[in-house]
Formats: C-alpha cells, structure tokens, sequence
C-alpha cells in the first residue's frame, strides 16, 4: 500500500505526521486508513500529540474496556492529573455538556440512560415507520419535478431533526434554529477549532439551553405524551432528574440524533452512486436494504473518532498508558482493517463479515442507533424509487473537517 505524499509515517517509532487540515486528508480519509493498516495501526499522531487506535480488535475491545472512560475528573482532581483549570469563556457550553450521556461514567450514565433507552429501541422506533415514511415523499413531492436537487437543504437535513424533534416534543417549526445551533455547537469537537468557534459554540450553547429550559416549565405545567414529559415525571430508583440533566441530555439528544444521519444519508447517496449500481437492486426487499445500509455505514461512517480515558495504568499493543492519558479510537478506519474485511475499500453491499462498528460498542454504544438506521431503511429507498435515474449532478463537496465525514453539498439531477 502506497504512503500518500501527505502522510508521514516513521513504523520503527509508531510516529505519524499528517495535518488534518489537508483537503487531500479529509476528502479522502479511506485512503489513508489504508495506509495506516498497512504500516502503523497503532500510531502516535504528532500533530494531535496522542495515541490513536485503528485496528478493528483494538478499537472493539477499547470501546468496551472499563480501564477507560468517556471522563475521567469522577475519579481524581485537576490538579492530581496536571489538567488546566476550565476556560470560562466556555462555561455555558461546559455546563450543557456536563450531564452528556456521551461524557459520563457510571453510576450517572447508567440513570440517565436508564430513563432514555425505552424511547430508542428498536420496537418503539419501529412505529415511526409511516410517518418518516410520509415525510420523506412530502419533501420529494417539494422538488421532484424540478430535475435536479442540492439533497442536503431539501431532504437529509430536514428528515433526521424533524424526527427527533417530534420523539423528544420539541415543536417542527424550531428544525431550523435547532440546525445553527447544533452546528456551532459541535464545532467545539473539532481539532484545531479557533477563538471563533468556541464563542460560537457557547452562544450556540445559552441559547439552546434557555429554549430548553422553557419547554421544560412548559411540560411540568402541561405533560404530553413525548420524551421530555417522559424524563421530567419519570424516576429512577426515587431520583427524578434535575434541570441542569434534563438540559445536558436533551440537548445531546438532538445533537446526535440528527447530525450523523444528516451526514450519513448523503455519504450513502453518494456511495451508491458513485458505485455505478443499480439502485433497484440494492433495495429490491428489507433485507437486501439493509446490508446496503450497513455497507454504506461501514464504508463512509459520519463520526471518525472517539476518545477515551485511561482511569488506571494499563498496556494496549505494547504502548503503556498512565491513568490520565487520552487515547483516541478511530471507528472509521476499523470498519476497513483488511483482517476483517475483504478489498475493505470496496462497495459490497452482499459481504457477510464482521459488525461495523460506525455505532461504538459497550455502554457507550449510540442509544440512537435503532432510529438511525430505521431512517436510512426507509428514506433511501423511497428516494430512489421516486427519482429514478437519479445521479450527480456535481463534484460533492466535502466538508472541510475532519472527525465529523460528510458533505457540505451534494447537487443531483435525474
């Protein structure tokens, strides 16, 4: 396998130099993971000054591995760790972000996804089948006789935050502003973000915390039949949650529950494009779409990378850790480690090999994955079916990130 021209690789050391800003990188992060398999698995990435882990048995176990954690200041101090003290000019966002079911350990974690997980498996979501079913053809009825569509503004942004917003009862007409909030509000797990976007980011954060805050007063005084009415009267072991919970878990809610799917609907609307296969095909019956869908997660996952805590000394593949040290889990690249996957870089919607793991694993697996994929099972197939000969009608445009992989267009014509 051939070293891009970007990718510095030293094996002898396990070091790697590559600048995550590069458009050659993050338009085309699959070649590099090839790359990286084929030299250095395990790599210390000099640039983000960390360990990174793209192997498939390494990142599965990792996930799962309870000497590492989403945080680590549960179980020593700041001052133990030789962290710097927060910077208060993101203080809303660190409070919004404090009871995130990505960030907490148990016994915390395991509360606060307790009175969430009934709304996301997989035989509750089910009945949204119609539904996203219906909201999927009103959106092609809005363009279809136009010929030619940027998916994204019209389609792939609307489906997933319409969603969420209906499961958790926060009102449709909010889609656009909960879109510029979660946008600004994400660029804070950005590497290399700026000044700029962490004062975004924390605007993005009060806001978004303020409006949450009301329809919780207004759902104490009015319950419905929704998520947030569900949170708020619900209690786990005589805990009900407080405000500041209510707040963080919602938010994260409708973060996660439409951000990757907005970015994984036109990753997989490409990828089955740009294969030159016959969409009636890939989804001639349920199950048939479905490993359409999974090869299209594994092959262009939307979220990149996670990161862990070592909460105790510990050695993965000959690296030792001490507690405090980050490590970070590349899930896209182990859904391409070639022990696992055969021709890994390949579209093959008919293999049978291991799970992608574009979800995570262990008690951080992606609480809405059931919903996710019930949204791409659906909405692809319709969108084909509706639009025959669909194609591009453009070069995609790829976002300018790296970590979160998606499209900042995508123009078609049929």
């Amino acid at each position: 396998m051939m070293i891009p021209p970007f990718l510095s690789i030293d094996p002898a050391r396990r070091h790697v130099s590559l600048d995550a800003s590069n458009p050659a990188f993050y338009s085309d992060p699959n070649t590099v993971y090839a790359a990286l398999h084929a030299h250095c698995p395990t790599f210390y990435w000099v640039q983000q000054k960390q360990w990174f882990f793209t192997g498939y048995d390494h990142v599965n176990s990792l996930l799962r591995d309870r000497r590492f954690g989403r945080q680590i200041l549960h179980i020593a101090s700041r001052d133990e760790l030789g962290l710097p003290e927060p910077d208060q000019h993101v203080a809303n966002f660190d409070l919004a972000e404090r009871y995130s079911l990505l960030e907490l350990e148990p016994p915390e974690h395991t509360r606060l996804r307790t009175l969430v997980n009934r709304a996301f498996v997989s035989r509750h979501v089910e009945k949204m089948k119609p539904e996203l079913a219906e909201l999927a053809d009103r959106l092609i009825d809005g363009f279809e006789k136009d010929n030619e569509v940027e998916l994204l503004s019209a389609f792939a942004d609307i489906i997933p935050v319409t969603m969420i917003a209906r499961m958790i009862g926060i009102p449709e007409e909010m889609g656009p502003q909960l879109l510029k909030w979660s946008h600004a509000y994400i660029r804070m797990y950005l590497f290399g973000r700026t000044r700029e976007d962490e004062d975004g980011a924390e605007r993005a954060a009060k806001e978004f915390s303020d409006y949450i805050k009301t329809v919780i007063a207004e759902r104490r005084a009015n319950p419905r039949d929704d998520l947030l009415t569900h949170m708020i009267h619900t209690e786990h072991k005589g805990q009900y949650l407080t405000e500041d919970e209510l707040v963080s878990t919602t938010i994260v809610l409708l973060n996660a529950g439409h951000e990757a799917t907005v970015h994984q609907i036109g990753n997989s609307v490409r990828i089955i494009l740009e294969s030159g296969r016959d969409p009636t095909e890939l989804f001639k019956d349920e199950a048939t779409t479905e490993r359409t869908v999974e090869e299209s997660l594994r092959l262009c996952a939307p979220v990149h990378i996670f990161q862990r805590w070592a909460l105790e000394p510990v050695e993965i593949d000959g690296i030792s850790f001490k507690r405090g040290d980050k490590v970070s889990l590349i899930l896209a690249a182990a859904n391409l480690d070639p022990t696992k996957f055969s021709d890994p870089l390949t579209f093959k919607p008919d293999r049978n090999e291991a799970a992608n793991l574009s979800f995570g694993a262990g008690i951080h697996f992606c609480i809405g994955a059931p919903l996710a994929r019930l949204e791409l099972n659906i909405v692809l197939p319709i969108l084909f079916k509706r639009l025959p000969g669909l194609r591009l009608a453009r070069t995609p445009v790829v976002k300018d990130v790296y970590h979160f992989h998606g499209l900042d267009r995508l123009d078609l014509a049929w």
